[in-house]
C-alpha cells in the first residue's frame, strides 16, 4: 500500500460470489509526514451501496454516533452492486468531493453524485441544518419511470421529527450529459501530496509519448447458442492452467497465444478465446472504451491506475485528442464509466510487470466474458519489481503435467 491511499473497497472474484457478499471498505490513511487537503472530519461514515437484494433491513448496532449539527462529516461512497449505476444524495445537504480511488481532487460542491459500478468516493458534508431526519437516497441509472430506490436516514443529535414528503428528487437518469459534465469537473488537485509528500501534478500525462493504443469494443453475441460478451468480438474463456504459471514456466504453450486477437478493431464474427495482449513495459498505453449497448458500463484494470482524459457520446476519433481530452489534471482512478453508446478514453503507465487482468465490473459482462488480460513483461529478473514464485508453489492445470 506504499503507493495508494484513500477510499476502496474489497469483494469476492469468483464467478457470482460479489452478489452474495463478502465485500467491505478498506481506508488506506496518509503517512503523517502527508498532510490532507482538508481539516479533519469529525468522523467517518461508509456507505455501501449494492443492488442484488431488494428487502428492507435495519443495521443492530448501537456504535453509530448521530451527526451534531455545525459539524463535518466525511462519507465514503463505494457501489459494490453488480450491475447499475446511481445517484447519490442527501436531502437538503451538499456534498463537498475530496477523493476518489486514490487521488484528491479539485474541491467541487454538488447536490448530488453519479457512482457507477465499482467506483468509491470521498465526500465532506456538513450538518448545517435544523436537527430533524433527513433522507439518504441512491436511484439507479437506468428508465425514468422506475421506482427503484435505496433509502436511509441522516438522523441529527436530538432530532425528533422523522424525514416527511417525498424522496428529494435527483436528475433525470436519462440526462447522459449531465453525467458525462460532472464526470468532466472531477479534476485531479495538483498541488496537495497523497501517498507521497510531492504533490500528485508532479506526474502528469501533459508531455507523455504514447507507446501503444487499444480500442476495445464491447458488444454482445451468441455463441454456441449462448449469450456472451465480447471485447472486439472475443469472449474471454478461463483456461484450466493459471495464465500466471503458464506464462512462467512454460511460455504461454498451449494456454494462451501472445497477441493473437487484435485491439484495434473486432474480429469480422464473435469467438471464444483466451485474450492476452503485449503491454510494453514503462511505456505509455492509451485505451478506447467504446460501449455499444444501452446500460452504463465499468472498467477496470488490476495493478493500476487511470489517468481519465476523455469522455464522449458517438464514435471516438483521434481528432477527439486535441478538441476533447484534458491532459493537464486528469483524475488518477482505478474505475472507469463508460457511457451508453459512448467512449471513455484513459492514459496508463506500464510500470508493473506481471500478468494483469482488465475487465467490465458489471458483473453479468464479466462473468460472461467481457474481460482480456495484459502481459507486461520486463526481462531484469529483479525481484524488487516482481518477485519470483515461492519454493512450495503449487503447480495446477493440464499443460504443466
Amino acid at each position: 500500500m506504499k503507493d495508494q491511499i484513500g477510499s476502496f473497497f474489497y469483494f469476492p472474484s469468483l464467478n457470482f460470489q460479489r452478489a452474495a457478499g463478502g465485500f467491505g471498505p478498506i481506508h488506506i490513511n496518509n503517512q503523517i509526514v502527508v498532510d490532507v487537503p482538508f481539516p479533519t472530519p469529525e468522523l467517518d461514515f461508509d456507505l455501501l451501496v449494492g443492488d442484488w437484494y431488494s428487502e428492507n433491513f435495519t443495521v443492530k448496532s448501537t456504535s453509530l454516533k448521530c451527526p451534531i449539527p455545525g459539524k463535518t462529516y466525511r462519507f465514503r461512497i463505494s457501489n459494490v452492486g453488480n450491475l447499475w449505476s446511481v445517484n447519490f444524495r442527501i436531502e437538503n445537504h451538499m456534498l463537498l468531493l475530496v477523493e476518489t480511488e486514490g487521488s484528491y481532487t479539485n474541491q467541487t460542491r454538488l447536490s448530488s453524485l453519479d457512482v457507477h459500478v465499482g467506483q468509491s468516493y470521498s465526500v465532506l458534508v456538513t450538518t448545517g441544518q435544523h436537527p430533524a431526519d433527513y433522507y439518504v437516497v441512491a436511484t439507479p441509472k437506468i428508465q425514468a419511470n422506475n421506482s427503484f430506490a435505496a433509502v436511509g436516514v441522516l438522523h441529527y443529535d436530538k432530532s425528533t421529527a422523522l424525514p416527511t414528503g417525498p424522496l428529494p428528487i435527483g436528475p433525470d437518469p436519462n440526462d447522459i450529459n449531465f453525467s458525462i459534465n460532472q464526470a468532466r469537473s472531477i479534476m485531479m488537485n495538483m498541488t496537495t501530496g497523497a501517498a507521497r509528500p510531492n504533490p500528485q501534478g508532479s506526474f502528469n500525462v501533459t508531455n507523455v509519448t504514447l507507446s501503444q493504443t487499444f480500442i476495445l469494443n464491447g458488444h454482445i453475441a451468441i455463441l454456441d447458442g449462448f449469450t456472451r460478451y465480447t471485447i472486439n468480438n472475443v469472449s474471454y474463456i478461463s483456461p484450466s492452467t493459471p495464465l500466471k504459471l503458464a506464462d512462467q514456466f512454460i511460455n504461454g504453450s498451449g494456454v494462451y497465444e501472445l497477441d493473437k486477437y487484435p485491439i484495434h478493431s473486432g474480429l469480422a464474427a464473435p469467438v471464444n478465446g483466451t485474450f492476452v495482449v503485449s503491454g510494453l513495459y514503462k511505456g505509455w498505453l492509451e485505451i478506447v472504451f467504446v460501449n455499444n449497448g444501452d446500460m452504463y458500463d465499468s472498467c477496470h484494470l488490476d495493478g493500476y491506475g487511470f489517468f481519465v482524459v476523455g469522455f464522449g457520446v458517438g464514435q471516438w476519433t483521434p481528432e477527439v485528442r486535441t478538441t476533447t481530452y484534458n491532459l493537464y489534471n486528469p483524475i488518477v482512478r482505478s474505475t472507469v464509466q463508460v457511457y451508453p453508446g459512448g467512449w471513455t478514453a484513459v492514459y496508463v503507465y506500464l510500470d508493473n510487470p506481471g500478468m494483469w487482468n482488465l475487465r467490465s465490473q458489471n458483473l453479468k459482462r464479466w462473468y460472461l466474458g467481457q474481460e482480456l488480460y495484459i502481459r507486461v513483461y520486463d526481462p531484469d529478473p529483479n525481484p524488487a519489481k516482481e518477485r519470483p514464485p515461492p519454493s512450495n508453489l503449487l503447480f495446477c492445470g493440464n499443460q504443466l503435467f
